[in-house]
């Protein structure tokens, strides 16, 4: 039998081992958490439901933006890093899901912004919309790829809300029909997030959910409609034309208040061949951000430090290549949101190192400055345009009538 002495030492040795055990399994813990913690944050975030195993440089280029979040607020912060445009684009053909992949709208707010200095500077609209930038991609309620199924030559995608329901019907009936013109096939979808107004949410959703079930030409998320939520509709539609249109020729984005030409668009694709960077509209260059607060378009220091934009066009109606399209999509993925979507647009361009074209007959701000002339309601001058902005349903029902009519034209203005 021990005696007390051996059973002391027993018990030290014994005590000493489980010590040195309990630290052991307490860092290797820490150790994992601490490598996981930013990866898991971003994925959270990301909301993608797809839980496919993820490459080296994808986990990279998460911890890349995990990073820039974090570290928001600083006076040498870059813009973030963009892949090489000399390298293949990780997005191919192959790698498209086949179906819309995101099946949840959990998103929390980034709370760790709260605690830093610059956020608190911040308007609330601002505000809300830095807590909920990282929530990129939304369920969908209505989808249509069967839009996008065999050979498209252009592809209208119309921006609209949910009460616009006028809106959408004029250009159903005008320059948004389907239609094939000698041989080439036009289709249009109509973009939409949530109503907005909750009190009458559940009234305007289900005309919304009617009008889809006659027409079948409406694309809609579970984001709510609101301004600063127009970059979320190009995220969108940039993931669903990479998800399901594989075989489009050409696409045309624009507002629901506008006039187009689709007879010119044609005779701009037919008078020169066009590259795959094709993105022609108005565009303006050397734009400065507004800093005026009370100015819609206003943004803060905070948001945006360089001293212009860089080259995009009117959100008012583009057209561009559908192969830039997928591209713009991959570069999207690359940069934080940004509450301008026509800016945001310009953005993923620079990203792609492609300088976008201006065109006369895009005119996104009316066809003269002074809204009071009679030259912005005069026929001959709308049929030498592709688009004209800023119109109410009736007006744009009265000059497509007037366009199309037996309309004679002293002279041709050469634009196109």
């Amino acid at each position: 039998m021990m005696n007390t002495r051996d059973r002391w030492r027993v018990y030290k040795r014994v005590s000493v081992m489980f010590f040195l055990a309990v630290v052991t399994i307490t860092v290797v813990q820490r150790g994992s958490i601490s490598v996981g913690a930013p990866f898991e944050l971003e994925r959270q975030t990301r909301m993608h439901a797809s839980e496919a195993e993820e490459s080296g440089t994808e986990l990279e280029e998460k911890n890349d933006s995990y990073l820039a979040i974090k570290g928001f607020w600083k006076a040498s912060r870059q813009q973030p890093k963009a892949r090489s445009t000399t390298q293949e684009p990780r997005i191919t053909e192959d790698s498209r899901p086949g179906t819309w992949d995101v099946s949840s709208s959990n998103c929390s707010a980034n709370l760790n912004l709260s605690s830093q200095e610059w956020f608190r500077g911040l308007e609330d609209n601002f505000k809300q919309f830095m807590l909920y930038r990282h929530c990129r991609y939304f369920p969908m309620h209505l989808n249509h790829p069967e839009k996008c199924s065999g050979e498209i030559y252009l592809l209208m995608i119309i921006k609209s809300v949910a009460t616009q329901h006028d809106r959408r019907e004029v250009i159903r009936k005008t320059w948004g029909r389907e239609q094939v013109v000698n041989g080439r096939r036009i289709k249009t979808l109509f973009l939409l997030g949530k109503p907005s107004n909750e009190a009458e949410r559940a009234n305007h959703q289900k005309l919304v959910e009617y009008e889809d079930y006659i027409y079948k030409d409406i694309l809609q998320w579970d984001f709510l409609d609101s301004f600063f939520n127009l970059t979320l509709k190009e995220t969108h539609f940039l993931k669903w034309f990479h998800t399901y249109c594989p075989r489009v020729r050409y696409v045309f984005k624009g507002d629901d208040d506008v006039f187009v030409s689709v007879d010119n668009i044609f005779e701009f694709l037919d008078s020169s061949s066009h590259d795959n960077n094709l993105f022609v509209g108005d565009v303006i260059f050397k734009a400065k951000p507004i800093r005026k607060k009370q100015n819609k378009y206003y943004i803060p220091q905070a948001l945006y430090n360089k001293t212009h934009y860089p080259p995009y066009a009117g959100g008012g109606g583009f057209l561009m290549d559908g192969s830039l399209v997928k591209r713009l999509y991959w570069a999207a993925d690359t940069l934080e949101l940004y509450p301008i979507d026509d800016v945001f647009l310009g953005m993923c361009l620079e990203v792609l190192q492609v300088t976008p074209i201006k065109h006369n007959a895009f005119k996104t701000f009316g066809l003269v400055k002074n809204k009071n002339s009679k030259l912005n309601r005069e026929p001959c001058f709308f049929k030498n345009m592709i688009v004209v902005h800023k119109l109410l349903p009736s007006d744009l029902m009265h000059m497509w009538n007037l366009v199309n009519s037996d309309l004679v034209c002293a002279q041709r203005v050469e634009i196109l």
